[in-house]
């Protein structure tokens, strides 16, 4: 029987960005230097086939610092962490090694220096997400107000109405941080921002190709895991670039074939923290069911590299 024909649409780039793979060579490096277990408080990566991985090489992963013994080391997430965190692991003496995307610390920065300049914070993020967390955990408690969305920005109430600067989460969707912008703005005429947008450059360049591929495809797949702020953007863009069916999808098996039935154009995208081997795997899924043709629609190239902290380039 023959198969359908299907072309299939890969976006460029997708997955791994330099922050990720920073944070997982961190991991591997900490296990090669001091052996297992090493710790790691909250999922390194938002992506549990990487995560699995780790842990199956000697990772132990805990939500608080409190779960950790003090004779192993410690790493900090890629999302960074509140202050309080590496002072208590300064505290009890832990060997510490910050994987902290340094997209992030540039924001962990950027609100440490506006608040010695008496500015109060407003964050552009998701309530709950750990890189938000960490963020707002830079500085005293009620420093830095948090919006969501533009409805957000009118019900705030800053202690000095011309004493403010912003900040924003390095993985939201570029156009409706746009919005929520501009309705800062509006409402505060004297707020200070950042000369660019703090949403990192990985963030912005996986959006934007999602968006070139948009009017070529009928669906549209992520991948990426649920607790990905990232990937769940993704979804959202090709669902406001016009494509009708975009889905988030872990990885092969969570395909609904039914869904894309008759579908003859799919998009192929993967969050930052979603390796290629996943997304090579779904390749493989259409080719199986499908005739397939891909086309590679690259809209930017992407050759930053990060350095691993000093403390692991040390020989022991």
């Amino acid at each position: 029987m023959m198969k359908p024909a299907l072309t299939l649409y890969l976006a460029a780039p997708r997955g791994f960005c330099a922050g990720v793979d920073r944070a997982i060579k961190i991991v591997e490096m900490a296990l090669e230097k001091w052996g297992a277990p090493v710790y790691v408080r909250h999922e390194i990566v938002h992506n549990k086939f990487v995560v699995d991985g780790l842990r199956e090489k000697g990772a132990v992963f805990v939500e608080e610092l409190d779960e950790c013994p003090g004779d192993r080391p410690v790493i900090f997430s890629a999302h960074g962490v509140p202050k309080a965190v590496p002072e208590e692991a300064t505290r009890r003496n832990m060997i510490q090694v910050d994987a902290t995307c340094p997209l992030v610390t540039k924001v962990h920065n950027e609100a440490a220096r506006h608040h010695q300049n008496g500015l109060q914070m407003v964050m552009i993020g998701h309530a709950g997400h750990p890189e938000t967390l960490g963020t707002m955990g830079q500085l005293p408690e009620g420093e830095v107000l948090l919006v969501e969305t533009v409805a957000d920005v009118a019900s705030i109430t800053p202690r000095d109405p011309e004493k403010l600067a912003f900040i924003t989460q390095t993985t939201l969707s570029v156009d409706d941080t746009a919005e929520i912008v501009e309705a800062l703005r509006a409402r505060f005429p004297f707020i200070i921002g950042p000369g660019r947008e703090d949403i990192c450059y990985a963030t912005t360049n996986r959006q934007s190709a999602v968006k070139a591929i948009a009017p070529k495809i009928d669906a549209l797949l992520v991948i990426g895991a649920p607790n990905s702020s990232n990937s769940r953007r993704l979804v959202e863009v090709g669902r406001a670039a016009g494509c009708a069916y975009s889905q988030l999808v872990g990885r092969a098996d969570e395909i609904d074939w039914r869904a894309i039935e008759g579908i003859r154009a799919v998009g192929v995208t993967a969050g930052a923290s979603a390796p290629e081997v996943l997304i090579n795997e779904v390749i493989d899924a259409f080719r199986a069911r499908y005739d397939v043709t891909v086309e590679l629609v690259e809209t930017a190239r992407e050759d930053i590299e990060f350095k691993v902290p000093r403390v692991l380039r040390e020989a022991s």
